[in-house]
């Protein structure tokens, strides 16, 4: 044990101590009220200034907390949840976690050629037309996402951008153009927002974000939709559902694709490739156990 580790242990302590409650600060104050001052919570909780705002700047990256020079630091607002498990072909992704007035502004609206990189996604040849939407998603007014749509020309051949305004896209393609969306591959990856995409969502040059890829498929198997879109990381989250199948026995239900599955044959097809159990992960008595060596 080197001479170091007692002085930074009690460090880790004291910034863990500071951190659990501003936590419960955080559940107990209302979105958009601010916290204590610097001097009452350094006094109440009996650390130096230096590390209670090592811990506010944690909280402000990881979007819990909002600081606004010469005001003070306010509880921010909930972040948007998107579930895991459930992408909704029956309309839109976004579960309704938080409150709020969701809405689009479209941006740009073209038809080119789609391109190698799209046509690959949407199964056309590189020089097929598709039509593609430029839109910022806000909430309350407050945009949280930038996302850009691609769709075969032929599927909506009379698509109009003010046909964009206030309804959802999923609706819009299955009542009006007679798409049944059935199936969507997403993959999400942390990204960071370049300085056009930050100016758009109105966050600092290369803050963290989400990037979503998404290619949906009609109920013929025809790839309908390739979106790709940047979401900032400090008023957005991923939750997932990890649900036990009832009717598997003890010892054979594996981690899949973010759900129990006793009946899985050991993989799933994903977009480019094969996604497999985890071997690490089985269930006794109906608790789940980590198998070191399975």
């Amino acid at each position: 044990m080197s001479d170091q580790e007692p002085e930074y242990t009690v460090s880790s302590t004291k910034r863990d101590r500071v951190r659990a409650h501003l936590l419960d600060l955080i559940e107990e104050v209302a979105p958009g009220l601010s916290i204590p001052s610097e001097r009452q919570l350094c006094e109440q909780l009996g650390v130096s200034r230096p590390t209670l705002r090592a811990v506010v700047d944690e909280l402000v990256r990881d979007g819990a907390l909002v600081r606004q020079h010469g005001k003070g630091v306010f509880v921010a607002r909930a972040k948007i949840a998107q579930s895991l498990a459930h992408l909704a072909g029956a309309g839109s992704h976004i579960l309704a976690s938080v409150d709020g007035v969701w809405a689009s502004r479209t941006l740009a609206f073209e038809v080119v050629p789609a391109g190698a990189r799209v046509a690959r996604r949407l199964h056309l040849a590189p020089h097929d037309e598709i039509v593609r939407v430029h839109r910022i998603r806000l909430v309350d007014g407050e945009p949280v996402c930038m996302e850009t749509v691609h769709l075969p020309r032929r599927f909506v051949a009379d698509l109009a951008a003010e046909d964009l305004d206030g309804v959802s896209l999923y609706a819009l393609l299955r009542r009006r153009f007679g798409l049944r969306l059935a199936r969507a591959v997403q993959v999400i990856e942390p990204t960071v927002a370049d300085e056009q995409e930050a100016a758009l969502l109105e966050v600092p040059a290369y803050s963290p974000a989400l990037l979503f890829e998404r290619t949906t498929h009609d109920a013929r198997g025809h790839a309908v939709e390739f979106t790709r879109s940047i979401y900032r990381g400090d008023r957005y989250r991923i939750v997932s559902t990890l649900e036990l199948d009832a009717d598997a026995r003890p010892g054979q239900q594996s981690v899949l694709a973010g759900q129990w599955s006793s009946r899985s044959s050991g993989r799933a097809t994903g977009l480019d490739g094969v996604l497999n159990r985890d071997p690490g992960w089985s269930v006794e008595d109906g608790e789940p156990v980590h198998i070191d060596n399975p």
